[in-house]
């Protein structure tokens, strides 16, 4: 077996990086082809399962045989890169942000202070000053950090406004949303400190929007108590339906009494590069903070998230913190330290999985797929209501379509029925392995979700997985009614 050194020569990076090019070229062009769904079911994941969790051997082993072992991995997964992938909010991932990401880990710089790599710091600063001005429409001077992801960016967010707006004394501060909120929202509370109990749910309105009167009497209610109101978050395309909160009264509300208003966009952020977006959005820019997901609506690979602000010193404030082994680091003018920014000392440079495929394929790129994606959710919305047996609720803001199979008759058992064929519409849907559709919960009621988002999803799958859904539906009908 042959030895491979931790530090090999020109022939053998060569050959080790053209085995992992040419795997992954291979893979990427067979992705329109390939199941959207596990192909091996449980039994071969157990199996695969089994063989990862065993220790490293001591001696070198075959690039070739890690790499197909790698393969099986891979392929025991739901095909979240493919174009049928419509789950949940799926996230494609670019070739080219892949490529930027392997220059960065290779080059292998310091991102946390800006002085380490000062230049690279000022890539990674013109992305979030690009994500907030541009994209979100916050003033000069706002800026922000990139991040692992939505969840880490929300985080920040929520310990900033508390440091804002609560200072030391926590324990009286209360926090609001709505059910459509992703969880992360409160999960991010109760890990800044906020008692659970604290964080309010805003009854929404018929359109499943955030009902900004029902949010201003909660808050006066909460005020007469004693407790202090310290942030409001609006959701900017929730992950269930995809819809929009009403952002400027929810802004205004937020001005009056002297919130913190957050903006959750991690889904819906990017569509304002589109002029429908930019309408749908409007509001984004009165938040004192903002997540978006590029790994979402910029299609770039997951791990890819942001938090941008409209102040940064309000992160600053809350975040930066330094010890006696930086002091020989010191600070570069213009280029914040991303370390005093978020609670992530060490981390690489994230911003060139993002900066690269930006200037290598231009803004207008990602606005002709985003519009692409919205007018194929229009298309899904008007498909699926012309079908009498489907009930699609809701008009999509972004490109989400939420639908249900509609109940016979009146009455619990109606209901009932309706839900189990609704059930089995999803399974029957899956089954076919060439679509992936996930399900939520609206209106207590059991609802299947197409989320058209991944840059390789186009009209033909689209198509393709709308024949499935109206062959399924009558089948799945029956079967729900037969019990």
């Amino acid at each position: 077996m042959p030895f491979h050194p931790l530090e090999p020569d020109r022939a053998a990076m060569a050959e080790l990086g053209g085995l992992v090019l040419d795997r992954l070229i291979d893979r990427i062009e067979r992705l329109p082809s390939r199941p959207a769904s596990d192909p091996g079911g449980p039994a071969a994941a157990a199996d695969l399962v089994s063989a990862f969790l065993a220790p490293p051997p001591a001696r070198s082993g075959d690039p070739k045989a890690l790499l197909a072992r790698l393969d099986a991995a891979a392929d025991c997964a739901v095909e979240t890169a493919g174009p049928g992938h419509m789950a949940h909010v799926p996230g494609g991932g670019l070739f080219t942000a892949a490529l930027a990401e392997f220059y960065t880990l290779a080059v292998n710089r310091f991102g946390g202070l800006a002085s380490v790599a000062p230049a690279l710091a000022a890539l990674e600063e013109s992305v979030l000053r690009w994500i907030a001005g541009e994209v979100c429409g916050l003033p000069p001077g706002s800026g922000g950090l990139l991040t692992s992801g939505g969840s880490l960016a929300t985080f920040s967010a929520v310990v900033a406004a508390r440091h804002d707006r609560l200072g030391e004394d926590i324990a009286a501060g209360t926090v609001y949303t709505t059910a459509f909120a992703h969880h992360s929202v409160a999960k991010a509370a109760r890990l800044a400190g906020i008692r659970q109990d604290h964080v309010r749910t805003v009854p929404h309105t018929a359109d499943l929007r955030m009902d900004p009167d029902a949010a201003a009497a909660m808050i006066g209610e909460d005020r007469r108590a004693g407790l202090r109101p310290f942030l409001l978050v609006a959701t900017a395309g929730t992950t269930d339906t995809g819809t929009v909160d009403p952002l400027p009264p929810l802004a205004d509300l937020a001005r009056r009494e002297d919130l913190w208003f957050h903006v959750d966009a991690a889904y819906g952020g990017f569509f304002r590069l589109t002029a429908r977006g930019r309408a749908r959005l409007a509001g984004t820019e009165h938040a004192d903070s903002i997540t978006v997901d590029p790994h979402k609506t910029l299609f770039m690979p997951f791990g890819t998230g942001a938090l941008v602000v409209r102040d940064p010193a309000t992160l600053y404030a809350a975040h930066d913190g330094t010890g006696h082994y930086l002091q020989d680091t010191g600070r570069t003018g213009g280029v914040p330290d991303s370390a005093g920014l978020g609670p992530e000392l060490t981390h690489e440079i994230r911003g060139l999985r993002v900066w690269f495929p930006l200037h290598l394929h231009g803004v207008d790129a990602f606005r002709d797929a985003l519009d692409e994606k919205l007018d194929l959710a229009e298309h899904v919305h008007a498909t699926l209501s012309a079908l009498p047996q489907l009930d699609v609720p809701h008009r999509p803001d972004l490109s989400t379509v939420v639908f249900r199979v509609r109940p016979e008759g009146t009455g619990p058992a109606a209901v009932e029925r309706a839900e189990r064929a609704s059930r089995r519409l999803l399974e029957r849907v899956n089954s076919h392995r060439r679509t992936v559709l996930s399900s939520t919960v609206v209106g207590g009621r059991y609802t299947l979700r197409v989320c058209v988002v991944s840059h390789r999803t186009h009209r033909d799958r689209v198509e393709e997985a709308l024949r499935t859904i109206a062959g399924e539906t009558a089948l799945a009908t029956a079967e729900a009614a037969r019990g």
